[in-house]
Parts: structure tokens; sequence; C-alpha cells
């Protein structure tokens, strides 16, 4: 699992760069989004992948890479956005958002790092766009959750199936990394 744990880091890195230039030109206006509204902008990148990868072509030059960082992205604002309901600030420091980037992100990693030693790396024979679908899933998920005002009678919460999109968005980054060579 160490060259898993390896390549996860990188593929953190990688967004959370994107992340922290992303918040140093717009600061944190995304704290104006409810959590809903973030759900729906996930399933938009998710529902991009998806056409592009049925229809296999595609008429904006954004790859699809740069849908499943702004996956991983989304969900971490997502996670924060929920840990924050009860604070009205719009504009946080860049510390404290960077703060809480790396806590939902190594939590993230740690679930991830305990079902991939119960699942045996199952993913590594999955296909990118089986990773999309099981997205597609978890976002569904999370707006049933959403629409039902947060409350389940026996299923696990949003943030578990957020952390569960980053962790099968990190992994289809890695398999396209791997694909083209760049791994």
């Amino acid at each position: 699992m160490t060259n898993t744990s390896q390549q996860y880091d990188l593929v953190v890195k990688q967004c959370k760069d994107i992340f922290l230039k992303k918040m140093h030109d717009y600061g944190t206006a995304w704290r104006v989004l409810r959590t809903s509204s973030l759900t729906d902008q996930i399933f938009i990148k998710a529902q991009r992948i998806r056409s592009i990868e049925q229809k296999g072509t595609q008429r904006v030059e954004e790859n699809i890479s740069s849908e499943y960082i702004g996956i991983v992205n989304y969900c971490i604002i997502s996670l924060i956005q929920h840990h924050l309901t009860n604070d009205t600030r719009m504009e946080l420091p860049a510390n404290e958002v960077t703060a809480l980037y790396e806590k939902h992100i190594n939590e993230t990693k740690s679930l991830m790092e305990n079902k991939n030693h119960d699942y045996g790396e199952a993913w590594r024979d999955m296909r990118v766009s089986s990773l999309t679908d099981l997205i597609l899933m978890k976002i569904l998920r999370v707006k049933q959750i959403e629409d039902m005002g947060g409350k389940t009678l026996i299923s696990e919460g949003v943030d578990a199936n957020y952390q569960d999109m980053i962790n099968y968005a990190v992994f289809a980054l890695i398999k396209l990394k791997e694909q083209s060579g760049k791994a």
C-alpha cells in the first residue's frame, strides 16, 4: 500500500495546489454556497466526465482530470461548509482554510487506507468509468439525505459520502496518470 499512499499524496498535492491558488485569486467566495449548491456543482463535474466517457468526444478542451480535481476540491469545500454551519464569516483566513483542508484530506486518506486494507485495493482493477458512476451514485445519495433534512435511519451521513467521492476521484486521477504513463 506504500505505492498507493505515495500516489495519493501526489494527487492531493496537485489538488491542494490548485485549491490554494484559486483561494488566492477568489478568496473564500464559496462560503456563499449552500451545501446543496456544492453537491450540485460536484454533480455537474461528474456528469460532464460521464458524458465525455460515453460520447468519446468533447467540445470544451478542459480535460477530465481537471474535473476530478474539481470534485476533490468541492468535496473538501463541502466538508468545510458542513462543519462551519454556525460560522457566518464570508471570508476566512487562508491559514485557517488551509488547516481545514489538511484536516479533512487527512481524515479522508485515513479512511481510504482502512478501506484499501479491507478491500485489497480492488479499485486498481476497476475502470475509471466505474469510479465516475460511483461518484454519481454517492452524489445522488447526498442529494437524498439533503432533501430529507440530513436525517437518515441507518445510512452513513453526508461526510462519509463526500469522503468516498474524494477517494474515488483520487483513484481515478491515479489511474489516468498510470494510463498516460505519467505515474
